[in-house]
This record gives structure tokens, C-alpha cells and sequence, in this order.
């Protein structure tokens, strides 16, 4: 395929824009999918994705149409819109060389709208052609919608872009309105893709891997841009980083499913069936070369940090090895998430895991709950605590669990982050209020649009996993939007507060919290875990502990049975003996018995909502 007839570029926006509605009517008007298969979110294959109406994972596709009696192949990467899945976007903008920014005409420039916007803008210094970002295309959607709110809307998209309010394309994703032009438009403004290397031979290939997946029967399948070269199916390759040999067992494209091609040349994206089954061989970022010509790699993409983390352990502790398989084949799908393997001593073997965030994390254990049929235990998500001991020794505390007593800390350090948030005007006494809850700094205040309002602010990373982004959409009814990203650490004023089940310490429902929320917070974890926990054959105190006391209490009554239900009339000595054996029966119990917690209730626990 000539260079010049290329076109690769990606739909960025805020969550629940409208991308993936866009891009079904791009499907349709270039008949990549034929009319008997098309259905809604098309782009969006997981079930997860379909039922929440959000996309989670990036999906590339090639599609074919004719401008001025010419063919041109559209390569789309669609994209998530949610702050958690933020690394995802970064990758397809690497592999591309516009973007469409799309902004909802009823809802105007999102917080989200801006953090995808300033990473289109990075500049891209792998591919040779100097310091070059990507070529943005403002779009404006749901211009059908009677709330649509075009005008006001394209007044904020030029101060935004500093563009002239004519390069402002208008379409609709339900309708169809305007996604021609959209297209013709895509080919005039976004470059064609430009080979770098000198050398035109059949003997050269840089090929940039963006994701990859793994498939039980071809191993792992890596999704490419070819950046110089060609590679056909059957050729010996090599990954420039892990210098692993390996022969492309097929190559193709995405119609979306995977169609197999003869080759794929320079300009093009694509995949490249590996056959490799060892996990930690490839990675988002590496670059595959010929074997026989090897090249050096290209700079690829920075690792993400993970800002989450929590504990996950095998409700039976057999499946510790299943366990062990589904983490390892979801890295190979999701690469910004890790574990490592730990150990506790009442939930025995499981592994500590980092998430981007709290959606990210809920994502995750849902798709382990589903696609490999597991039981789990999750603790409650925590951030990484720098801990000094009295003896100034330092150490990182990723647990709740292990966060050391107050009596042998001298300083505790947790990470804050700058946000920013925008929202209608007549909100910001709310917000403020809330910012005051949860121990934010407020920073600059400026007017953004049409009674729209900017502001900046910093606050610990706890406080914004504290149910705020629930708490600010429920302020604004809805019009309220947030990004962050993660700043600096700072000194913390923080304790563990621990639960008691029958006098013993669930690890899983240790939280590390400010001091000022102990008595709040215990009060709420207790009462919340005595209307989720189910009646047990005992009496049993569900408490809160911290500060080395106990700071709340519930007593959960035990199940009732008449013992003596099946017995009528005779002496009542018989009733009295067999009360008197079902009582020392109880209190046995209550000594030695355990508390069987339902894997329901951790995960209802770990959410703030219920």
C-alpha cells in the first residue's frame, strides 16, 4: 500500500462522549462490517465493556473508503475515556499520527478532555521525523440533542486549541450527521505516515509494539505499527529488548476481527502471531526487528505507576495456582496492572497488586471472577505509605495490614496529587465544602466557557480514593468532572484501624485513615460489616480497633433453634437438661468456632456505594 493513501489516528475524549458510537458509524459507512453483524459499541468486544457502556480496553481497525476516486485505508485505534485507563490512550497515541478530540455538545470540555488533549500534544521523538505531536482534529457530537449546546460549546473548544472556529468539525454519532465529512476530512488534515529508515530493502523492519493479547493456541498475539520495513508470515524475527527469537506464525490486520494478510508494510498497523507461550517474553514498548538484520529498538513507552494497591487471596486456598495463571494471563492483556506473590497468616498465599485506580481495580477482579471462575478474597485498597520507625529506619508500606503501631512511628509520608476540576458555576460552594472534608487545597479559580469553572487543587491520594469522585458527580449532579495526576509526597497524620470478628483481626478489612476519622470511620466499617455479614450459629462482637483500643462495637446475635420443639408434655427436667447441653454447646462454639466471611461481603465492603 502507497504511503501517501495511509491514514493512522485515534478518538480521544472524555468517558461517555460518545467515541465508541463515532466509531460504529465509521464502520458503517465504509462497510467494514457488513450490515447483518453490526450492533452497538461494535469496537467494545468484552462483556464488561457492553454492559457498563464504557471501553476498557483499546481496539485498532482498518478501514477502506474512497475519496476524490481514491483509495485510502483509515487505521481507527478507539480508546477509553476514564482517567483509570489513561495508559491505555498514551499507547494508541504513539502508534498514530492525529487525533479526533471529541467533546459532547450538551456537557462542553471535561476535566478528562484536557489530560487526553495535553498527551495528544507530547511530542513523539522515536520515529526520526524530529519533535512532531499529533495532528488534532476538533469535533463537536450529539449535535442532535435537544440540550446540545453547539455555540457555547465551540466558544470553549477555540480558547482551548486556540483554533478558528470553522477548523471545528459538528457531527452526530447516533444519527450519522456529519461523520462523512468527518472522514474526508481525516485524509486532508492528518499526515500519511512517513518511513524513516533510508534503506528500502525487503531486509529491514521496526515494527513498535502498542498491546498485545494471549491466545491459548497461538500464544501471544502482539499488536504493531510498522515504522520501516515489511514482514510477511514465516519470516524469522527478534524482540529488540528481550532478544527473543521467534518465527510470524501469521500476520493481519483488524477488519475488526483478526484477518490474515500476506504482509504488513511500513504505515500500516497490524499483528503479529508469535507462538510464544512463556509469559514475560513481550512487552507494550518493545520492537521487533529481523532476525537476520536486527535494528536498534525504538524509545517505546515509560512503565505506569501504580497508585492502588490491593491484596488478593484464593477463597480456597487450592486455587492458588489458578490464581497464579489468571493474573499471568490478564498482565498479557492489561499491562498496567502487577502482582507479586505474599503471604498472610490468616488468608494464607495470594499476591499484592498494583492498579491505576479504584475502577481499574474493580475491572480487574471482575474479569478474574468471570473469565476464570475464582472465589476471591480482596482487602481493602490502600496506597504506599513511607513509614520512618522510631529508630529512623525507613520502610514502604503497601498493606494495611502491616502498617506498624503508632507507639514505633516517628513520620509517616503518603503521595498527594494535582487535580483539576471543572464544573458549572452555581456548584462551587458544594464543591468546596467537600475539598474542606476531604483535606483538599484549593488553588487557582478560573471562568472556563459559558458559567463553567476551572479549578485546581491538591489533596492526598487517600482522600481522592475516598468515594470523591462519587461524592463530586453526586454535588454536581453529574456536571462535575476530575483528572489528576500523582505530585509529590507529604508528611500524613494517619493510623490503621483494624476489624475484630470474634476477637479476631480480618486483614483483609484493615484501612489505613487521617486520625480525625478514626471514630467516623470504625463506626461506619462496623455497622456496615453487621448488616452484610450473615448470622452465624453463635453469638459474635464485630469491633473497630485502633490506637491500640477498641473504638466501636456491634454484637451480632447468634441463630435461635428450640431444642425442645419436638418434645410435648412429661417432666420439665427433660426440656431443662437439654437447654442446659444446647448452652454449653454455644459456648464451646463461641470459644473455638470460626467465622466463614462470604466472598460477597469483602467485595461489597470494599465498595463505599453499598
Amino acid at each position: 500500500m502507497d504511503l501517501k493513501h495511509i491514514r493512522n489516528f485515534s478518538i480521544i475524549a472524555h468517558i461517555d462522549h460518545g467515541k465508541s458510537t463515532l466509531a460504529d458509524r465509521m464502520l458503517e459507512i465504509t462497510h467494514t462490517v457488513p450490515e447483518r453483524l453490526m450492533r452497538d459499541q461494535v469496537l467494545d468486544s468484552m462483556e464488561l465493556e457492553r454492559e457498563r457502556g464504557i471501553t476498557i480496553k483499546m481496539q485498532p481497525v482498518r478501514m477502506e473508503y474512497v475519496f476524490n476516486k481514491e483509495k485510502y485505508v483509515l487505521n481507527l485505534i478507539d480508546t477509553p475515556g476514564h482517567v483509570d485507563f489513561s495508559y491505555e490512550v498514551s499507547r494508541a497515541l504513539k502508534a498514530v499520527e492525529g487525533s479526533i478530540l471529541l467533546i459532547d455538545s450538551t456537557q462542553g470540555v471535561q476535566a478528562q478532555t484536557l489530560t487526553t488533549l495535553a498527551m495528544a500534544r507530547l511530542p513523539r521523538p522515536r520515529d526520526g521525523r524530529g519533535e512532531e505531536a499529533n495532528v488534532i482534529i476538533p469535533v463537536i457530537t450529539k449535535i442532535d440533542s435537544p440540550l446540545a449546546r453547539i455555540s457555547d460549546v465551540k466558544e470553549e473548544v477555540v480558547k482551548l486549541l486556540n483554533c478558528n472556529e470553522e477548523e471545528i468539525l459538528q457531527v452526530s454519532g447516533r444519527t450519522g450527521e456529519g461523520v462523512e465529512n468527518l472522514l474526508q476530512e481525516i485524509i486532508k488534515r492528518i499526515p500519511a505516515p512517513v518511513e524513516t529508515h533510508e534503506n528500502k530493502s525487503d531486509n529491514v523492519l521496526r515494527a513498535l509494539i502498542f498491546d498485545f493479547k494471549y491466545s491459548n493456541h497461538r500464544g501471544v498475539i502482539v499488536f504493531v505499527r510498522v515504522l520501516d520495513g515489511k514482514v510477511r508470515k514465516g519470516e524469522s524475527l527478534i524482540f529488540a529488548v528481550s532478544g527473543e527469537k521467534f518465527i510470524a506464525l501469521e500476520v493481519g490486520t483488524f477488519s475488526p476481527e483478526e484477518t490474515a494478510r500476506e504482509s504488513l508494510s511500513s504505515g500500516e498497523i497490524g499483528y503479529i502471531v508469535t507462538g510464544i507461550k512463556k509469559p514475560g517474553i513481550a512487552s507494550v514498548g518493545d520492537t521487533i526487528t529481523k532476525f537476520a538484520n536486527p535494528m536498534p529498538a525504538l524509545s517505546g513507552y515509560m512503565q505506569p505507576m501504580p497508585v492502588v494497591w490491593a491484596s488478593i487471596f484464593p477463597e480456597d486456598a487450592d486455587d492458588f495456582t489458578l490464581l497464579k495463571q489468571a493474573l499471568g494471563k490478564l498482565k498479557l492483556s492489561d499491562s498496567s496492572f502487577s502482582y507479586e506473590e505474599e503471604s498472610s497468616g490468616s488468608l494464607g498465599r495470594g499476591f499484592r497488586c498494583g492498579f491505576l485506580g479504584m475502577l481499574h481495580l474493580e475491572i480487574i477482579t471482575e474479569r478474574m471472577k468471570r473469565e476464570f471462575n475464582l472465589n476471591l478474597v480482596i482487602t481493602t485498597p490502600s496506597i504506599v505509605y513511607e513509614v520512618e520507625n522510631n529508630n529512623g529506619k525507613k520502610e514502604k508500606i503497601y498493606s494495611p495490614y502491616f502498617f506498624p503501631d503508632d507507639s514505633s512511628i516517628k513520620n509517616v509520608f503518603e503521595p498527594w496529587v494535582n487535580a483539576k476540576i471543572i464544573t458549572p458555576s452555581n456548584y462551587l460552594g458544594n464543591i468546596m465544602q467537600i475539598l474542606f472534608d476531604h483535606e483538599g487545597e484549593v488553588g487557582d479559580t478560573e471562568n472556563f466557557g459559558d458559567n463553567r469553572s476551572s479549578i485546581s487543587i491538591r489533596m492526598p491520594l487517600r482522600e481522592l480514593m475516598r468515594n470523591f469522585f462519587d461524592e463530586l458527580k453526586s454535588t454536581t449532579s453529574g456536571y462535575g468532572s476530575i483528572s489528576y495526576d500523582i505530585a509529590e509526597n507529604r508528611k500524613a497524620d494517619v493510623t490503621r484501624l483494624d476489624v475484630l470478628v470474634a476477637d479476631e483481626a480480618v486483614p483483609a478489612f484493615s484501612k489505613v485513615i487521617s486520625k480525625k476519622r478514626v471514630e467516623i470511620e470504625a463506626q461506619e466499617s462496623v455497622d456496615k460489616l453487621e448488616s452484610l455479614l450473615p448470622r452465624q450459629m453463635f453469638t459474635l462482637k464485630i469491633q473497630g480497633k485502633a490506637f491500640g483500643r477498641i473504638i466501636s462495637s456491634r454484637t451480632l446475635s447468634g441463630m435461635k433453634k428450640d431444642v425442645t420443639a419436638h418434645m410435648y408434655g412429661g417432666d420439665i427436667t427433660r426440656k431443662m437438661k437439654l437447654r442446659e447441653k444446647q448452652k454449653k454447646g454455644k459456648k464451646k462454639m463461641k470459644e473455638r468456632g470460626r467465622v466463614n466471611i462470604p466472598q460477597d461481603v469483602f467485595l461489597k465492603m470494599m465498595r463505599s456505594s453499598e
